[in-house]
Protein backbone atom coordinates (compact mmCIF):
# COMPACT_ATOMS: atom_id res chain seq x y z
CA UNK A 1 0.00 0.00 0.00
CA UNK A 2 3.00 2.42 1.07
CA UNK A 3 4.49 1.30 -2.53
CA UNK A 4 1.24 1.74 -4.50
CA UNK A 5 0.73 5.36 -2.47
CA UNK A 6 4.21 6.72 -3.06
CA UNK A 7 3.70 5.74 -6.92
CA UNK A 8 0.88 7.61 -7.12
CA UNK A 9 1.79 10.69 -5.57
CA UNK A 10 5.23 11.30 -7.07
CA UNK A 11 3.78 10.56 -10.55
CA UNK A 12 1.16 12.95 -10.29
CA UNK A 13 3.21 15.44 -8.62
CA UNK A 14 6.01 14.78 -11.62
CA UNK A 15 3.19 15.17 -14.44
CA UNK A 16 2.44 18.75 -12.75
CA UNK A 17 5.93 19.79 -12.11
CA UNK A 18 6.00 19.16 -15.66
CA UNK A 19 3.57 21.70 -17.07
CA UNK A 20 5.05 24.12 -14.57
CA UNK A 21 8.68 23.75 -16.11
CA UNK A 22 7.49 24.33 -19.17
CA UNK A 23 6.52 27.78 -18.05
CA UNK A 24 10.05 28.49 -17.42
CA UNK A 25 10.40 27.14 -21.37
CA UNK A 26 8.48 29.92 -22.68
CA UNK A 27 10.04 32.33 -20.75
CA UNK A 28 13.68 30.93 -21.83
CA UNK A 29 12.28 31.34 -25.21
CA UNK A 30 10.77 34.89 -25.09
CA UNK A 31 14.74 35.94 -23.96
CA UNK A 32 16.42 34.23 -26.39
CA UNK A 33 14.18 35.42 -29.24
CA UNK A 34 13.75 39.76 -28.00
CA UNK A 35 15.49 40.64 -31.29
CA UNK A 36 12.57 38.74 -33.38
CA UNK A 37 10.16 40.05 -30.71
CA UNK A 38 11.31 43.66 -31.61
CA UNK A 39 11.01 43.29 -35.47
CA UNK A 40 7.75 41.76 -34.87
CA UNK A 41 6.36 44.85 -33.20
CA UNK A 42 8.49 47.45 -35.53
CA UNK A 43 9.28 45.56 -38.81
CA UNK A 44 6.04 46.25 -40.40
CA UNK A 45 4.94 50.09 -40.42
CA UNK A 46 1.18 51.02 -40.25
CA UNK A 47 -1.14 52.47 -42.79
CA UNK A 48 -0.19 55.49 -43.97
CA UNK A 49 -2.78 58.30 -43.09
CA UNK A 50 -3.00 60.08 -46.55
CA UNK A 51 -2.78 56.35 -48.14
CA UNK A 52 -4.60 55.57 -51.51
CA UNK A 53 -7.66 53.64 -50.96
CA UNK A 54 -7.16 51.98 -53.90
CA UNK A 55 -4.03 50.26 -52.90
CA UNK A 56 -5.45 48.66 -49.84
CA UNK A 57 -7.82 45.42 -49.17
CA UNK A 58 -11.30 45.26 -48.42
CA UNK A 59 -12.60 44.63 -44.56
CA UNK A 60 -15.26 43.34 -42.96
CA UNK A 61 -15.40 43.26 -39.46
CA UNK A 62 -17.32 40.69 -38.06
CA UNK A 63 -19.13 41.50 -34.41
CA UNK A 64 -20.87 37.74 -33.12
CA UNK A 65 -23.58 38.82 -30.35
CA UNK A 66 -25.74 36.60 -28.09
CA UNK A 67 -28.28 38.24 -25.53
CA UNK A 68 -25.92 41.41 -25.39
CA UNK A 69 -28.10 44.77 -24.44
CA UNK A 70 -25.32 45.64 -21.96
CA UNK A 71 -22.87 46.34 -24.60
CA UNK A 72 -24.28 46.14 -27.95
CA UNK A 73 -24.14 49.95 -28.29
CA UNK A 74 -20.80 50.59 -27.03
CA UNK A 75 -19.29 47.95 -29.24
CA UNK A 76 -20.79 49.58 -32.33
CA UNK A 77 -19.60 52.85 -31.63
CA UNK A 78 -16.43 52.08 -31.47
CA UNK A 79 -16.18 50.08 -33.99
CA UNK A 80 -17.78 52.84 -36.41
CA UNK A 81 -14.98 55.19 -35.27
CA UNK A 82 -11.94 53.11 -36.56
CA UNK A 83 -9.68 54.47 -39.08
CA UNK A 84 -9.79 53.04 -42.73
CA UNK A 85 -11.31 54.38 -45.87
CA UNK A 86 -15.13 53.78 -45.88
CA UNK A 87 -15.09 52.41 -49.31
CA UNK A 88 -12.99 49.18 -48.34
CA UNK A 89 -14.88 48.71 -44.80
CA UNK A 90 -17.65 46.90 -44.03
CA UNK A 91 -18.79 46.29 -41.00
CA UNK A 92 -21.28 43.41 -40.58
CA UNK A 93 -23.44 42.77 -36.99
CA UNK A 94 -24.19 39.14 -36.40
CA UNK A 95 -26.87 38.98 -33.81
CA UNK A 96 -28.24 35.85 -32.51
CA UNK A 97 -30.16 37.42 -29.74
CA UNK A 98 -33.29 36.15 -28.28
CA UNK A 99 -34.33 39.04 -26.28
CA UNK A 100 -34.29 42.97 -26.46
CA UNK A 101 -30.30 43.07 -28.17
CA UNK A 102 -32.41 42.33 -31.38
CA UNK A 103 -34.02 45.83 -31.57
CA UNK A 104 -31.14 47.86 -30.15
CA UNK A 105 -28.57 46.69 -32.19
CA UNK A 106 -31.38 47.07 -35.13
CA UNK A 107 -31.86 50.61 -34.76
CA UNK A 108 -27.80 51.22 -33.81
CA UNK A 109 -27.09 50.14 -36.88
CA UNK A 110 -29.08 52.42 -38.54
CA UNK A 111 -28.83 55.47 -36.68
CA UNK A 112 -24.68 54.92 -37.38
CA UNK A 113 -25.67 54.35 -40.94
CA UNK A 114 -27.82 57.97 -41.27
CA UNK A 115 -24.86 59.66 -39.07
CA UNK A 116 -22.60 59.35 -41.74
CA UNK A 117 -20.17 60.22 -38.98
CA UNK A 118 -16.24 61.47 -40.61
CA UNK A 119 -13.30 59.50 -40.23
CA UNK A 120 -11.18 61.62 -38.18
CA UNK A 121 -7.94 62.86 -39.16
CA UNK A 122 -8.23 60.84 -42.82
CA UNK A 123 -8.08 62.61 -46.25
CA UNK A 124 -11.40 63.15 -48.18
CA UNK A 125 -10.69 59.90 -50.43
CA UNK A 126 -11.41 57.99 -47.21
CA UNK A 127 -14.50 59.34 -45.95
CA UNK A 128 -18.36 58.02 -46.88
CA UNK A 129 -20.98 56.64 -45.62
CA UNK A 130 -20.81 53.38 -43.23
CA UNK A 131 -21.61 50.05 -45.39
CA UNK A 132 -22.99 48.21 -42.39
CA UNK A 133 -24.99 45.25 -42.45
CA UNK A 134 -27.38 43.63 -39.66
CA UNK A 135 -27.69 39.52 -39.95
CA UNK A 136 -30.32 37.96 -37.37
CA UNK A 137 -30.31 34.03 -37.34
CA UNK A 138 -33.23 32.76 -35.34
CA UNK A 139 -31.94 28.96 -34.51
CA UNK A 140 -28.76 30.08 -33.47
CA UNK A 141 -27.05 26.67 -35.17
CA UNK A 142 -23.20 25.89 -34.35
CA UNK A 143 -23.63 28.73 -32.43
CA UNK A 144 -20.68 31.09 -32.30
CA UNK A 145 -19.04 29.77 -34.92
CA UNK A 146 -22.10 29.11 -37.29
CA UNK A 147 -22.86 33.06 -36.92
CA UNK A 148 -19.35 33.58 -38.34
CA UNK A 149 -19.87 31.19 -41.01
CA UNK A 150 -22.83 32.76 -42.26
CA UNK A 151 -21.40 36.32 -42.49
CA UNK A 152 -18.34 34.62 -44.30
CA UNK A 153 -20.51 33.47 -47.15
CA UNK A 154 -21.32 37.16 -47.60
CA UNK A 155 -18.39 39.23 -46.45
CA UNK A 156 -17.25 42.03 -48.83
CA UNK A 157 -13.82 41.91 -47.92
CA UNK A 158 -10.49 39.80 -48.40
CA UNK A 159 -9.26 40.31 -44.52
CA UNK A 160 -12.00 39.63 -41.76
CA UNK A 161 -11.27 41.40 -38.10
CA UNK A 162 -13.51 39.93 -35.47
CA UNK A 163 -14.69 41.25 -32.10
CA UNK A 164 -16.87 39.99 -29.19
CA UNK A 165 -19.38 42.29 -27.80
CA UNK A 166 -17.20 43.31 -24.71
CA UNK A 167 -14.02 44.60 -27.01
CA UNK A 168 -13.65 48.28 -27.46
CA UNK A 169 -10.82 48.20 -30.33
CA UNK A 170 -8.76 51.34 -31.00
CA UNK A 171 -9.40 53.74 -33.87
CA UNK A 172 -5.88 52.30 -35.39
CA UNK A 173 -6.50 48.76 -35.28
CA UNK A 174 -7.18 48.10 -38.77
CA UNK A 175 -4.23 50.36 -40.02
CA UNK A 176 -1.80 48.82 -37.67
CA UNK A 177 -2.38 44.78 -38.57
CA UNK A 178 -3.77 45.36 -42.60
CA UNK A 179 -0.02 45.71 -43.82
CA UNK A 180 0.92 42.63 -42.25
CA UNK A 181 -0.92 40.99 -45.12
CA UNK A 182 0.89 42.12 -47.43
CA UNK A 183 3.03 38.97 -47.06
CA UNK A 184 0.57 36.27 -49.11
CA UNK A 185 1.32 33.38 -46.77
CA UNK A 186 0.11 35.16 -43.59
CA UNK A 187 -3.36 33.81 -42.47
CA UNK A 188 -3.75 35.79 -39.51
CA UNK A 189 -2.53 38.67 -36.96
CA UNK A 190 -3.58 38.20 -33.76
CA UNK A 191 -3.11 41.46 -31.29
CA UNK A 192 -3.07 41.72 -27.43
CA UNK A 193 -6.29 41.62 -25.35
CA UNK A 194 -6.41 44.75 -22.52
CA UNK A 195 -8.08 44.97 -19.49
CA UNK A 196 -10.68 47.35 -18.81
CA UNK A 197 -11.47 46.36 -15.23
CA UNK A 198 -8.48 44.84 -13.84
CA UNK A 199 -8.94 46.96 -10.43
CA UNK A 200 -12.25 46.20 -9.61
CA UNK A 201 -11.33 43.05 -7.33
CA UNK A 202 -8.86 40.34 -6.53
CA UNK A 203 -11.19 38.08 -8.65
CA UNK A 204 -10.86 40.60 -12.30
CA UNK A 205 -6.38 41.38 -11.22
CA UNK A 206 -6.00 37.65 -11.04
CA UNK A 207 -7.97 36.48 -14.50
CA UNK A 208 -5.71 39.92 -15.41
CA UNK A 209 -2.57 37.80 -14.53
CA UNK A 210 -3.60 35.10 -15.93
CA UNK A 211 -4.87 36.29 -19.29
CA UNK A 212 -1.46 38.49 -19.51
CA UNK A 213 0.39 35.14 -19.19
CA UNK A 214 -0.76 33.81 -21.73
CA UNK A 215 -0.71 36.84 -24.48
CA UNK A 216 2.48 38.43 -23.27
CA UNK A 217 4.58 35.30 -22.79
CA UNK A 218 2.96 32.35 -24.23
CA UNK A 219 1.99 34.38 -27.81
CA UNK A 220 4.93 35.68 -27.60
CA UNK A 221 7.61 32.72 -27.30
CA UNK A 222 5.38 30.80 -29.81
CA UNK A 223 5.38 33.61 -32.35
CA UNK A 224 9.03 34.16 -32.30
CA UNK A 225 10.53 30.61 -32.11
CA UNK A 226 7.98 29.92 -35.07
CA UNK A 227 6.09 27.31 -33.06
CA UNK A 228 2.30 27.12 -33.72
CA UNK A 229 -0.48 29.52 -32.01
CA UNK A 230 -3.88 30.71 -31.72
CA UNK A 231 -6.38 33.16 -32.66
CA UNK A 232 -7.67 33.94 -29.26
CA UNK A 233 -11.64 34.13 -31.04
CA UNK A 234 -11.56 38.23 -30.31
CA UNK A 235 -9.36 40.62 -31.26
CA UNK A 236 -7.39 39.89 -34.31
CA UNK A 237 -7.55 39.75 -38.29
CA UNK A 238 -7.74 36.77 -40.80
CA UNK A 239 -7.47 36.56 -44.13
CA UNK A 240 -10.65 35.05 -45.43
CA UNK A 241 -8.73 32.42 -48.14
CA UNK A 242 -6.89 31.06 -45.55
CA UNK A 243 -10.33 30.63 -43.31
CA UNK A 244 -11.38 29.09 -46.48
CA UNK A 245 -8.47 26.92 -47.32
CA UNK A 246 -8.40 25.63 -43.85
CA UNK A 247 -12.12 24.22 -43.99
CA UNK A 248 -14.07 26.98 -42.59
CA UNK A 249 -15.30 27.41 -38.88
CA UNK A 250 -16.41 24.42 -37.75
CA UNK A 251 -18.69 23.65 -34.60
CA UNK A 252 -17.82 20.26 -33.70
CA UNK A 253 -15.74 21.79 -30.83
CA UNK A 254 -16.57 24.74 -28.13
CA UNK A 255 -13.21 26.14 -28.92
CA UNK A 256 -13.71 26.99 -32.69
CA UNK A 257 -11.11 29.48 -32.77
CA UNK A 258 -8.18 26.86 -31.63
CA UNK A 259 -9.29 24.73 -33.85
CA UNK A 260 -9.39 26.75 -36.58
CA UNK A 261 -5.99 27.91 -36.10
CA UNK A 262 -4.42 24.60 -36.04
CA UNK A 263 -6.26 23.44 -39.33
CA UNK A 264 -4.84 26.51 -40.92
CA UNK A 265 -1.13 25.97 -39.90
CA UNK A 266 -1.11 22.91 -40.79
CA UNK A 267 -2.07 24.01 -44.32
CA UNK A 268 1.01 26.15 -44.14
CA UNK A 269 -0.66 29.78 -42.90
CA UNK A 270 2.05 31.72 -41.07
CA UNK A 271 0.53 33.49 -37.80
CA UNK A 272 1.31 36.80 -36.57
CA UNK A 273 1.33 38.34 -33.09
CA UNK A 274 1.56 41.72 -32.57
CA UNK A 275 1.52 42.43 -28.60
CA UNK A 276 2.11 45.89 -28.85
CA UNK A 277 -1.44 46.27 -30.17
CA UNK A 278 -4.20 46.29 -27.58
CA UNK A 279 -7.79 45.72 -27.82
CA UNK A 280 -9.74 46.46 -23.79
CA UNK A 281 -12.02 43.90 -23.17
CA UNK A 282 -14.01 43.51 -20.12
CA UNK A 283 -13.00 40.27 -17.38
CA UNK A 284 -15.98 38.91 -15.70
CA UNK A 285 -16.23 40.35 -12.22
CA UNK A 286 -17.87 37.00 -10.45
CA UNK A 287 -17.17 33.80 -9.74
CA UNK A 288 -20.07 32.22 -11.74
CA UNK A 289 -19.56 33.87 -14.84
CA UNK A 290 -15.46 32.93 -14.91
CA UNK A 291 -16.33 29.66 -13.91
CA UNK A 292 -18.42 29.30 -16.88
CA UNK A 293 -16.07 30.85 -19.24
CA UNK A 294 -13.08 28.51 -18.06
CA UNK A 295 -15.45 25.60 -18.79
CA UNK A 296 -15.83 26.41 -22.02
CA UNK A 297 -12.45 26.96 -22.46
CA UNK A 298 -11.43 23.94 -20.98
CA UNK A 299 -13.71 21.02 -22.79
CA UNK A 300 -13.23 23.10 -26.03
CA UNK A 301 -9.63 22.76 -25.28
CA UNK A 302 -9.93 18.75 -25.04
CA UNK A 303 -11.87 18.43 -27.86
CA UNK A 304 -9.94 20.25 -30.00
CA UNK A 305 -6.93 17.88 -28.62
CA UNK A 306 -8.94 14.78 -29.40
CA UNK A 307 -9.62 16.13 -33.14
CA UNK A 308 -6.28 17.26 -34.12
CA UNK A 309 -3.47 15.92 -31.71
CA UNK A 310 -2.86 12.54 -33.78
CA UNK A 311 -2.31 14.72 -36.98
CA UNK A 312 -0.33 17.47 -35.12
CA UNK A 313 1.85 14.45 -34.30
CA UNK A 314 2.05 12.96 -37.40
CA UNK A 315 2.13 16.07 -39.65
CA UNK A 316 6.02 17.36 -40.92
CA UNK A 317 6.60 20.32 -38.38
CA UNK A 318 8.98 20.20 -36.55
CA UNK A 319 9.58 17.72 -33.48
CA UNK A 320 9.70 21.24 -31.68
CA UNK A 321 6.85 22.75 -33.27
CA UNK A 322 4.45 19.51 -32.46
CA UNK A 323 6.33 19.16 -28.93
CA UNK A 324 5.11 22.55 -28.12
CA UNK A 325 1.68 21.91 -29.50
CA UNK A 326 1.34 19.09 -27.28
CA UNK A 327 1.78 21.05 -24.22
CA UNK A 328 -0.89 24.04 -26.16
CA UNK A 329 -3.54 21.66 -26.50
CA UNK A 330 -3.25 19.62 -23.13
CA UNK A 331 -2.66 22.45 -20.36
CA UNK A 332 -6.07 21.64 -18.92
CA UNK A 333 -5.10 18.18 -17.38
CA UNK A 334 -3.48 19.83 -14.93
CA UNK A 335 -6.39 19.94 -13.22
CA UNK A 336 -7.75 16.54 -12.67
CA UNK A 337 -3.93 16.32 -11.52
CA UNK A 338 -4.59 18.72 -8.82
CA UNK A 339 -7.69 17.44 -7.96
CA UNK A 340 -6.28 14.10 -7.50
CA UNK A 341 -2.84 15.48 -5.43
CA UNK A 342 -4.71 17.26 -2.99
CA UNK A 343 -6.75 13.84 -2.65
CA UNK A 344 -3.73 12.00 -1.88
CA UNK A 345 -2.03 14.08 -0.40
CA UNK A 346 -3.93 13.44 3.22
CA UNK A 347 -3.16 9.89 3.27
CA UNK A 348 0.47 10.48 1.94
CA UNK A 349 1.17 12.59 5.21
CA UNK A 350 -0.73 9.89 7.35
CA UNK A 351 1.36 6.49 6.22
CA UNK A 352 4.55 8.02 4.51
CA UNK A 353 6.90 8.98 7.02
CA UNK A 354 8.71 12.49 7.28
CA UNK A 355 11.76 12.60 5.24
CA UNK A 356 14.85 14.03 7.03
CA UNK A 357 16.47 17.48 6.40
CA UNK A 358 19.01 16.32 4.60
CA UNK A 359 16.42 14.95 2.04
CA UNK A 360 14.53 18.13 2.29
CA UNK A 361 17.24 20.12 1.21
CA UNK A 362 18.38 17.79 -1.67
CA UNK A 363 14.81 16.89 -2.88
CA UNK A 364 11.52 18.84 -1.76
CA UNK A 365 13.27 22.01 -1.76
CA UNK A 366 14.63 22.29 -5.05
CA UNK A 367 10.92 20.67 -6.69
CA UNK A 368 9.11 23.07 -4.81
CA UNK A 369 11.58 26.64 -5.87
CA UNK A 370 11.72 24.98 -9.63
CA UNK A 371 7.84 25.04 -10.16
CA UNK A 372 6.68 27.40 -7.89
CA UNK A 373 10.42 29.87 -8.88
CA UNK A 374 8.63 29.23 -12.97
CA UNK A 375 5.24 30.60 -11.89
CA UNK A 376 6.41 33.73 -10.55
CA UNK A 377 9.18 34.46 -13.86
CA UNK A 378 6.52 33.29 -16.12
CA UNK A 379 4.03 36.66 -14.59
CA UNK A 380 6.71 38.19 -13.52
CA UNK A 381 8.27 38.80 -17.56
CA UNK A 382 4.05 39.22 -18.29
CA UNK A 383 3.81 42.00 -15.75
CA UNK A 384 7.22 43.31 -17.00
CA UNK A 385 6.38 43.28 -20.84
CA UNK A 386 3.57 45.51 -20.03
CA UNK A 387 5.52 48.44 -18.07
CA UNK A 388 4.11 47.13 -14.82
CA UNK A 389 5.71 46.04 -11.40
CA UNK A 390 6.83 42.98 -11.20
CA UNK A 391 6.18 42.60 -7.68
CA UNK A 392 2.76 43.52 -8.62
CA UNK A 393 2.29 39.61 -10.42
CA UNK A 394 4.69 38.13 -7.19
CA UNK A 395 1.55 40.27 -4.37
CA UNK A 396 -0.97 38.61 -6.53
CA UNK A 397 0.60 34.88 -7.38
CA UNK A 398 -0.69 33.45 -4.30
CA UNK A 399 -4.42 34.35 -5.12
CA UNK A 400 -3.99 33.34 -8.72
CA UNK A 401 -2.97 29.77 -7.45
CA UNK A 402 -5.63 29.26 -4.91
CA UNK A 403 -7.93 30.33 -7.58
CA UNK A 404 -6.30 27.63 -10.06
CA UNK A 405 -6.87 25.07 -7.00
CA UNK A 406 -10.47 26.23 -6.13
CA UNK A 407 -11.55 25.89 -9.77
CA UNK A 408 -10.14 22.58 -10.40
CA UNK A 409 -13.01 20.39 -9.42
CA UNK A 410 -14.90 21.91 -12.30
CA UNK A 411 -12.79 22.43 -14.70
CA UNK A 412 -11.80 18.81 -14.12
CA UNK A 413 -15.94 18.09 -14.75
CA UNK A 414 -14.93 19.94 -18.40
CA UNK A 415 -12.19 17.73 -18.90
CA UNK A 416 -13.63 15.02 -18.59
CA UNK A 417 -16.85 16.27 -20.93
CA UNK A 418 -14.21 17.07 -23.65
CA UNK A 419 -13.24 13.46 -23.48
CA UNK A 420 -16.24 11.71 -23.64
CA UNK A 421 -18.16 14.23 -26.47
CA UNK A 422 -17.89 16.41 -28.56
CA UNK A 423 -19.89 19.88 -29.49
CA UNK A 424 -22.18 20.79 -26.77
CA UNK A 425 -23.95 24.11 -26.02
CA UNK A 426 -22.08 27.34 -26.02
CA UNK A 427 -22.36 29.22 -23.16
CA UNK A 428 -21.37 32.93 -23.77
CA UNK A 429 -19.89 34.62 -20.63
CA UNK A 430 -22.18 37.42 -19.39
CA UNK A 431 -20.95 41.14 -19.21
CA UNK A 432 -22.11 43.61 -17.45
CA UNK A 433 -20.99 46.91 -19.21
CA UNK A 434 -20.25 50.44 -18.68
CA UNK A 435 -22.93 50.97 -16.73
CA UNK A 436 -22.25 47.43 -13.98
CA UNK A 437 -25.87 46.20 -15.30
CA UNK A 438 -26.37 42.85 -13.39
CA UNK A 439 -28.96 42.14 -16.36
CA UNK A 440 -27.30 38.93 -17.22
CA UNK A 441 -25.57 35.93 -14.95
CA UNK A 442 -24.13 32.83 -15.41
CA UNK A 443 -26.07 30.02 -13.34
CA UNK A 444 -23.62 27.78 -10.99
CA UNK A 445 -24.12 24.45 -9.55
CA UNK A 446 -23.98 24.44 -5.46
CA UNK A 447 -20.16 24.06 -4.74
CA UNK A 448 -20.26 20.96 -2.68
CA UNK A 449 -17.24 18.81 -4.53
CA UNK A 450 -15.70 22.48 -3.52
CA UNK A 451 -16.37 22.09 0.35
CA UNK A 452 -15.89 18.38 0.68
CA UNK A 453 -12.57 18.63 -0.68
CA UNK A 454 -11.71 22.50 1.36
CA UNK A 455 -12.15 20.16 4.66
CA UNK A 456 -10.08 17.20 3.41
CA UNK A 457 -7.38 19.27 2.55
CA UNK A 458 -7.20 21.03 5.62
CA UNK A 459 -7.14 18.01 7.63
CA UNK A 460 -3.72 17.59 5.31
CA UNK A 461 -2.63 20.54 6.88
CA UNK A 462 -2.93 19.44 10.39
CA UNK A 463 -1.60 16.09 8.97
CA UNK A 464 1.20 17.80 7.80
CA UNK A 465 1.74 19.46 11.33
CA UNK A 466 1.37 16.93 13.16
CA UNK A 467 4.01 14.64 11.14
CA UNK A 468 6.29 16.95 10.54
CA UNK A 469 6.12 16.93 6.80
CA UNK A 470 6.99 21.24 6.88
CA UNK A 471 7.62 21.53 3.21
CA UNK A 472 3.73 19.99 2.42
CA UNK A 473 2.29 22.42 4.90
CA UNK A 474 1.65 25.29 2.68
CA UNK A 475 0.42 23.28 -0.41
CA UNK A 476 -2.18 21.92 1.64
CA UNK A 477 -3.08 25.75 3.09
CA UNK A 478 -2.88 26.74 -0.75
CA UNK A 479 -5.62 23.55 -1.37
CA UNK A 480 -7.72 24.61 1.39
CA UNK A 481 -7.84 27.97 1.07
CA UNK A 482 -8.53 27.61 -2.59
CA UNK A 483 -11.49 25.50 -2.44
CA UNK A 484 -12.92 27.61 0.31
CA UNK A 485 -12.48 30.92 -1.41
CA UNK A 486 -14.38 29.60 -4.80
CA UNK A 487 -16.78 27.62 -2.78
CA UNK A 488 -17.28 30.70 -0.22
CA UNK A 489 -18.08 33.11 -3.37
CA UNK A 490 -20.23 30.97 -5.31
CA UNK A 491 -22.80 30.47 -2.43
CA UNK A 492 -22.75 33.91 -1.54
CA UNK A 493 -23.59 34.67 -5.26
CA UNK A 494 -26.10 32.12 -5.79
CA UNK A 495 -27.46 33.54 -2.29
CA UNK A 496 -27.49 37.59 -3.51
CA UNK A 497 -29.32 35.98 -6.68
CA UNK A 498 -32.06 33.98 -4.98
CA UNK A 499 -32.58 37.27 -2.22
CA UNK A 500 -32.74 39.40 -5.67
CA UNK A 501 -35.58 37.18 -6.99
CA UNK A 502 -37.48 37.32 -4.08
CA UNK A 503 -37.80 40.74 -4.27
CA UNK A 504 -38.37 41.42 -8.01
CA UNK A 505 -39.47 38.22 -9.44
CA UNK A 506 -40.27 39.88 -12.43
CA UNK A 507 -36.94 39.96 -13.43
CA UNK A 508 -35.20 36.46 -14.83
CA UNK A 509 -31.19 36.16 -14.60
CA UNK A 510 -31.98 36.03 -18.81
CA UNK A 511 -35.25 36.92 -19.96
CA UNK A 512 -36.01 35.82 -23.55
CA UNK A 513 -37.91 37.44 -26.61
CA UNK A 514 -39.58 34.98 -28.48
CA UNK A 515 -39.37 34.80 -31.73
CA UNK A 516 -42.78 34.00 -33.63
CA UNK A 517 -42.90 30.32 -35.58
CA UNK A 518 -43.43 31.71 -39.05
CA UNK A 519 -40.00 34.44 -38.54
CA UNK A 520 -37.22 33.01 -41.68
CA UNK A 521 -34.10 31.46 -40.35
CA UNK A 522 -31.97 34.66 -41.17
CA UNK A 523 -33.02 38.21 -41.50
CA UNK A 524 -30.69 40.79 -43.20
CA UNK A 525 -30.69 44.56 -42.94
CA UNK A 526 -28.61 46.45 -44.80
CA UNK A 527 -28.08 50.10 -43.93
Amino acid sequence: MHLVLCVAYFSVLGLLAMYGLHRSHLVMTVLRHRARLRELREGVPPVAADADPEGLPTVTIQLPLYNEATVASRLLEHVARMRYPRSKLEIQVLDDSTDETRQLARQKVLDLARECAPVEGAPESWQGPLDIVYIHRVDRTGYKAGALDEGLTRAKGELVAIFDADFLPESDFLTSLTPHFDDAKVGMVQARWGHMNREVSLLTRVQALMLDGHHLVENRARAAAGWLFNFSGTGGMWRKDAIFDAGGWQHDTLTEDLDLSYRAQLRGWRFVYREDVVSPAELPEDVSAFRAQQFRWAKGTVQTARKLMARVLKSDLTPMQRLEAFFHMTPHFAYPLMVFLSVLLLPALVLMPATNPQTMLLIDLPLCVGTTGSLVAFYAMAEAAQGRKRMDAIRTLPALLALGAGLAPHLSKAVFEGLRSMSGEFVRTPKQGSSGSQRYRARADLPMVEVALCLVSFASVVASIETGHWFATPFAMLFTFGYGYVASLVASEQAARRRASAMAPAMSADVSDSVPPEAASTEELAA
